[in-house]
């Protein structure tokens, strides 16, 4: 490892690293404007300079330059403070003084630098050049005249997010950055670019002008809009959800999330139930929630053991728990959470895992995607298997052909391509150190787990450590579901079969409206969509973001997600719902609080009181191998996927012009 001097200081760095990453190691913060640590270097600000002994005597930019043994680094020399300086004062000789009035104002890098390392004057009289605002479609506003060219929108695009769609026109002065003939961005990580902009030339469109930094208060959470269980930041003003940012983890999400995740907030103050509503000769009437408990008690001591429950996606580990214990004390088992009618083996939980962990998949050195839209079911994991590709891995992909962001061999739609895959698929992972399976839910659904569990010899899918074969799901309440025992061996059928005379819909948005029929159905959740619309009873319950609540990812990872808000009006926690009728039966559940419900979840269930991955043994069943039949995705629109997200305006814009096809014009302004 090489041996650095940075200001008097002598360190071991990395083989490879750069004289900034050195600095970094001493301590020494650098300024930079196009460095990002997760992006190639463009080495195009110049605000990174430092001096470098051996080398020429001047400033040199450190984001570029290789550390090597014996250099001796100065950070803080007058060359280096006067030469930032001047760079400071090019980068604003253009740059309109917009800061009261942009939304970048208190989050800046270039107004936090102009303050530590700029002059205190600018000696520029001259007329400042104007730039035209591109458009970028629904997610991203744009104020081009402050842009520094520092080109992280183009490698973001094109290196994180797939899509090579923004780059640079012109040269000198004239320089713009714009995305091709001033298109849409066709991504679903677009809200990043605001993110990684330096200077607020690119800023979140739906949140435009709508409040300040220093009025928000910070609340950690966890994303449920799929399975990835996304770290991230709700930034809450009074009572309201204004803004959903990222948070960094390095194993699950880095610092990137999806477009959905960021921008669905609009809708937790939209069409949501915020009282009891009962339906009487097929007309919805308003209740008090003591008519409605008393309502709900007297249909489950009717329906004795005949009592079922469907979990929603969005659904929190605990209330699961206490709907369970609900129906236990009801005599009753019938819980499911795959509510669009999908059955596959669940005996063994490790088998439908992703068991190369989302940050261990990027050491895969061959992928094959069998019946995934992994762009759509699982964002923040295409962006890692992205890697594997731009590192020269082979991805291959069995489903019918869509633009993943990457380059595919695609295998053909036919599950039975899984029992004669192509000679060139299994030499390529005959060759392979780290080969990946990834099992997306369009092949579940055709009834493809035994057929892609029998790949495991054929593929060397198991190298000591490594365990190539993953299963991707896209509910966030699926793996808490599983432990929890919220499957059937037949899936939803069984629990028809069963002829329940009560269902209790648990946010279950997505399940079919022509099934239990004959049932009286109770819903519990926190938005006016399809299962309030079918449903007999009516009670308000609360959004992941005005609950704590435990969540399991599709690796198996155990989160914890804190409350940013409390419910609107009238509604009132799932689980507070589900102990107050549990009173008024006159049984009521074991629990009197949140940290009650919590500690007998995990007497009963310690896995899911343990941080981190949970311990999955592998022990994947023997399942019947043959498999045929066209893959078909489950997501037929990214934006609109569960009832949060077709509840917000901002999202049913994305829809329409990303996935629809439909054409906007932006007023001139």
């Amino acid at each position: 490892m090489p041996k650095v001097i940075v200001d008097g200081v002598e360190i071991e760095v990395p083989q490879g690293a750069t004289v900034l990453q050195a600095c970094e190691l001493a301590g020494k913060e650098i300024p930079r404007f196009c460095y990002h640590e997760r992006l190639s270097i463009a080495g195009n600000c110049r605000m990174c300079l430092v001096e470098v002994s051996p080398g020429p005597p001047k400033p040199q930019a450190s984001c570029a330059l290789p550390a090597a043994d014996g250099q001796t680094i100065r950070t803080d020399t007058p060359m280096v403070k006067k030469a930032r300086e001047g760079v400071m004062e090019f980068l604003l000789i253009n740059h309109p003084l917009d800061c009261p009035i942009c939304d970048q104002g208190g989050e800046c890098d270039l107004q936090d630098q102009a303050m530590a390392y700029g002059r205190s004057g600018s000696r520029y009289e001259e007329n400042k050049r104007a730039v035209d605002d591109k458009y970028m479609g629904p997610v991203i506003k744009t104020s081009m005249t402050r842009c520094i060219q520092c080109t992280r929108c183009i490698r973001f695009s094109e290196e994180v997010a797939g899509v090579d769609e923004i780059g640079m026109l012109y040269r000198g002065e004239d320089s713009q950055i714009t995305t091709y003939l001033e298109r849409t961005v066709s991504t679903e990580l677009a809200g990043n670019l605001a993110d990684v902009c330096p200077v607020g030339a690119l800023l979140q469109k739906p949140q435009l002008f709508e409040q300040r930094p220093w009025e928000l208060r910070r609340v950690p959470g966890v994303d449920v809009m799929d399975a990835v269980g996304s770290n991230i930041r709700l930034d809450v003003r009074q009572r309201q959800v204004m803004r959903v940012l990222p948070r960094i983890n390095e194993d699950v999400n880095e610092e990137w999330i999806s477009d959905k995740t960021r921008h669905h907030v609009d809708a937790l103050v939209r069409n949501r139930l915020d009282r009891p509503w009962v339906r009487e000769k097929g007309k919805l009437r308003e209740t008090s929630w003591q008519e409605a408990l008393q309502i709900f008690a007297k249909k489950l001591k009717k329906a004795g053991s005949k009592v079922a429950t469907i979990g929603g996606d969005l659904l929190d580990a605990e209330t699961m728990y206490a709907a369970k214990k609900l129906l236990e004390g009801q005599g009753s088992k019938l819980l499911e959470g795959r509510q669009t009618g999908m059955t596959y083996d669940t005996s063994s939980l490790s088998a439908v895992a992703f068991n190369s962990t989302i940050a261990g998949i990027e050491g895969a050195d061959v992928v094959l995607l069998v019946g995934s839209n992994i762009r759509w079911e699982a964002p923040l994991i295409a962006t890692r298997v992205r890697k594997v590709a731009r590192k020269g891995g082979k991805i291959f992909a069995i489903g019918p052909e869509i633009d993943l962001g990457m380059k595919v061999q695609w295998l053909g739609d036919d599950l039975k391509l899984l029992g004669d895959l192509p000679k060139d698929v299994t030499e390529a992972f005959a060759n392979a150190e780290r080969p990946a399976v990834i099992v997306g839910p369009g092949a579940l659904a055709a009834g493809g787990l035994g057929a892609a569990l029998a790949l495991l010899q054929p593929l060397g899918l198991l190298k000591g450590e490594w365990n190539g074969f993953n299963v991707l799901h896209t509910a966030a309440s699926r793996m808490a579901g599983l432990i929890l025992g919220y499957a059937q061996p037949g899936g939803i059928a069984d629990l028809e079969a069963a002829n329940p005379e009560l269902v209790l819909l648990l946010g279950a948005d997505e399940m079919a409206a022509d099934r239990f029929n004959g049932a009286y159905k109770v819903y519990i959740g926190h938005h006016g969509d399809n299962g309030a619309k079918q449903a007999d009873l009516i009670l308000p319950g609360a959004a992941y973001a005005e609950k704590h609540g435990t969540y399991v990812n599709t690796e198996g990872r155990v989160q914890w997600s804190e409350r940013a808000v409390f419910p609107p009006g009238d509604a009132r926690e799932d689980w507070s719902i589900l102990r107050a009728v549990s009173g008024v039966l006159g049984s009521p559940l074991q629990f009197d609080s949140y940290d009650e419900l919590r500690a007998a979840m995990i007497a009963e269930f310690p896995q899911l009181g343990r941080s981190g991955l949970v311990d999955l043994p592998w022990a994947p069943p023997a399942l019947n191998a043959k498999a045929s039949g066209a893959i078909r995705y489950p997501i037929a629109d990214f934006f609109l996927t569960n009832a949060i997200s077709r509840n917000s305006p901002t999202m049913r814009r994305c829809s329409e012009e990303l996935v629809q096809g439909a054409s906007f014009q932006e007023a001139a302004e």
